[in-house]
Formats: C-alpha cells, sequence, structure tokens
C-alpha cells in the first residue's frame, strides 16, 4: 500500500507587538520540519516592532494595525480582523500581544486562536497584566512559581480553556527582568509544543 500523501502545511497568523521572540521560535519550527506549518502572516500593533524585521527577513508578509489610528476600538479591532481574514489562517497565535481581537474574529476562527501568557493562569491574568505587569505581581504576591500558560483565547482577557502550562521558580531577590528572562527560557518550546499538537 502507497503511504498516505502528507498533509498540506497549515497557516498560521502570529499577531505581536515587540521583539518577536515567540515568532522567531515557530518561523525556526516550521523551517525546521517541526510543524507541518507556514506562517502565512505577521500582525503588528507596532509599526516599530523587531518582529517586523523578523518577517521581513524570512519573506513572511506584514501589517500594522496601530489602535492610535482608528477612532475608537471597535473601528481598530474591524481593521485587525479584515487583515487577519484575509490571510486565511488555520490558526491565529497571540504572541507578545498588546491589543484585543474583535468578537467577530474569534467567532470565525472557533478554538483556533491561541495566545501565551507570561504567567500561571487563572492566578495573574486579566486587563492589564502584561509584561512587567504580571512579573511584578506575581513577585508582589509572594508566589514560589510562577510560568507561561499556553491557552485558547474567547471574548474575555486569559480567560480561554487552558492547553498547555510550564512552570519556573520564583526565586529569592527575582525582579521583574531576571523573572522575564529566565522564563524566555521556557516559553518558546511550550508554544510550539502546543501548536504541534494542535496542528
Amino acid at each position: 500500500m502507497m503511504p498516505p500523501p502528507p498533509a498540506q502545511p497549515r497557516r498560521i497568523a502570529v499577531a505581536i507587538s515587540g521583539n518577536g521572540t515567540l515568532l522567531q521560535a515557530v518561523m525556526d519550527a516550521c523551517a525546521a520540519g517541526v510543524l507541518n506549518a507556514n506562517v502565512a502572516l505577521v500582525l503588528s500593533t507596532n509599526a516599530h516592532a523587531y518582529g517586523l524585521a523578523r518577517a521581513q527577513n524570512a519573506g513572511i508578509p506584514t501589517a500594522v494595525v496601530p489602535k492610535n489610528e482608528f477612532p475608537n476600538d471597535a473601528a481598530c479591532a474591524q481593521a485587525r480582523h479584515e487583515v487577519l481574514a484575509n490571510a486565511k489562517p488555520d490558526f491565529i497565535v497571540l504572541a507578545g500581544f498588546l491589543g484585543k481581537l474583535a468578537p467577530k474574529t474569534i467567532a470565525a476562527f472557533p478554538r483556533r486562536v491561541i495566545n501565551c501568557h507570561p504567567a500561571l493562569l487563572p492566578a495573574f491574568g486579566g486587563k492589564g497584566m502584561y509584561g512587567r505587569h504580571v512579573h511584578e505581581a506575581v513577585i508582589a504576591s509572594g508566589a514560589t512559581q510562577s510560568g507561561c500558560t499556553i491557552h485558547h483565547v474567547d471574548e474575555h482577557y486569559d480567560n480561554g480553556e487552558i492547553l498547555a502550562q510550564d512552570r519556573i521558580p520564583v526565586l529569592a531577590g527575582d525582579t521583574p527582568e531576571t523573572l522575564a528572562a529566565r522564563l524566555a527560557t521556557i516559553e518558546p518550546a511550550l508554544l510550539v509544543n502546543t501548536l504541534q499538537q494542535l496542528i
């Protein structure tokens, strides 16, 4: 018997706002064949995000939809929806994305939008809980562990079904910067492994 033909590579849209470290991990995993996928689009809220340069250097289409160019949140969310829908992705990955998707985007891609959150949910999530703010809250709480969470995205911040988590210790004397640096050593692998299972 002939083996079945390989599945078509999945299309992934990655939404970013900054350096694009997680984006790079996804791009590398696609290039290495670890993920049977291609990054079809990188959407950024920030025209100066280094992640855009990573994408452009790899020949990946990019789009910038900054909040300050729209009269209100709804108009911005609609513009982001149109950009994402036009890319026809199989999955949308929010990787350091400082924004919120329109409900119609989440409805159009049911259980296919995931977020990488730099803390253990359901604690340390919600509006305003991103980047340094998260790590400050973890340290201030006296928690002995932090980590990262991959979850489905719904209409509320950091609220969807949890798909995977990995943990790191919070050490005596940790600062938001040291905690973030240690977290960055486990986030990429967790994201890639979760995408691999979804694909």
